[in-house]
């Protein structure tokens, strides 16, 4: 199969402007979608307690202060992580824990830090060591098929996969990987993919039936040109600029990409699975689709899927429940397409691809003393940053591609 379509353009870092309003932190400040998508007024309803999610990515570290006592048990399926999980690993190391952050982080204090939309939620995460010169033994489609199993074993009932294959079809092996996770009642969420790096059709493993995918809008609740894929498996949108995350090291990022609005959904799923414990997949997903804001669309769309998520109607409305999952069935894709009495296709799902999380290459270290530029893997279709804050004034200027336009990175002092 070939590769994606490389697109390079310049880049420019872009110091933070203005000066954080005097009775509140930063950080918080930029959070605008737990106010803007009433997440702090479904809060009165529920914050994810009881509710475990899997984070498939590149490792998470659960010592900076926003995840401390959110992780509660992990595994490295590339073979070069911590037993834990907790090691980030690969050359978008950074990408996990900024994931995490916004998912169920607990903030660093009161009011001030990066808090999640599910903040009680517990984590799970499974480190993934995304490319093909990573150093890994296993390949990216056989670490994603194991994690997923792994994940599901542990009890997760939610998977975050911020992440994409970048080819409509996926392995066989997936087909048993994800069956498995539908058979045990997980949800399991995936990014769209991101336009501005050429990635205009989503690609697995949000094409899988059954998968929950998520576009992404930008501050105006329109479909990010950028930082959104398009497609007709796309189930509901949220935002997907100017998000703000943890990094590793403690240090905040702020980007663009559906692999940031990826975990505002499932910290959404979390949040109706923690209300409605007795509900089951389909309907948990029924619930959430069902309550979307079309926002003046036509809907379902290959932009908005149902619509916008709104956290309080998710959580509050009547929706009347359902037998099966309105996403479809992966079951009843095998049946069709993977038929034993059918010729063989010369089928490219069964090629390895590489698979990279919809993000950027790491950002410079908080003492600003390296450069970054973009790695052959993550031209294909990831984004190094347009906007860095090394710290606020500091300007700089680097190489850059496609879907992560404006990436703001605020060092802290504090410790971890």
């Amino acid at each position: 199969m070939a590769r994606a379509a490389v697109t390079v353009v310049a880049a420019t870092l872009l110091a933070l402007a203005g000066a954080a309003p005097a009775h509140a932190d930063t950080v918080r400040d930029l959070e605008y979608w737990l106010n803007d998508y009433g997440f702090t007024t479904a809060w009165q309803t529920s914050r994810g307690k009881g509710v475990t999610v899997a984070v498939i990515d590149t490792g998470v570290n659960g010592n900076v202060a926003e995840l401390r006592g959110a992780i509660t048990d992990g595994t490295d399926v590339s073979g070069l992580g911590s037993p834990d999980g907790q090691t980030p690993v690969g050359e978008e190391s950074h990408h996990g824990t900024m994931v995490a952050s916004l998912l169920a982080g607990r903030g660093s204090g009161e009011g001030t830090g990066v808090i999640g939309v599910a903040p009680e939620a517990d984590i799970i995460t499974a480190s993934v060591a995304f490319g093909q010169d990573t150093g890994a033994v296993k390949s990216n489609d056989e670490q994603i098929a194991e994690a997923v199993r792994w994940a599901v074993d542990s009890g997760a009932d939610v998977i975050n996969m911020s992440l994409t294959r970048n080819t409509a079809d996926w392995p066989e092996s997936w087909d048993d990987a994800f069956m498995y996770a539908f058979d045990h009642d997980v949800v399991v969420v995936a990014a769209a993919g991101n336009r501005g790096s050429g990635t205009t059709q989503v690609g697995a493993p949000a094409t899988i039936p059954g998968v929950l995918t998520v576009a992404g809008v930008d501050r105006n609740k329109n479909a990010s040109f950028d930082a959104s894929s398009q497609g007709i498996t796309i189930a509901v949108s949220a935002p997907s600029e100017k998000l703000v995350g943890v990094l590793p090291d403690g240090g905040y990022v702020q980007w663009d990409g559906t692999s940031a609005s990826t975990p505002l959904v499932a910290g959404l799923v979390a949040l109706i699975r923690s209300e409605y414990p007795d509900l089951d997949a389909a309907n948990v997903i029924e619930r959430l689709i069902k309550t979307a804001d079309p926002n003046g669309q036509q809907v379902p769309s290959p932009l908005y899927g149902w619509g916008i998520i709104d956290p309080v109607a998710a959580l509050t409305a009547e929706v009347p429940e359902v037998e099966t999952s309105p996403l479809g069935s992966l079951a009843d894709w095998i049946k069709l397409h993977r038929r034993a009495e059918a010729p063989v296709p010369d089928n490219e799902g069964d090629t390895p691809q590489e698979i990279v999380p919809i993000a950027d290459p790491p950002p410079p270290r908080s003492d600003a003393a390296q450069t970054l530029l973009p790695t052959p893997w993550t031209l294909a279709y990831v984004t190094v940053p347009l906007s860095l804050v090394a710290g606020f004034g500091t300007l700089a200027a680097l190489l850059g591609i496609g879907a992560t336009r404006h990436t703001r990175r605020i060092v802290r002092s504090r410790g971890q």
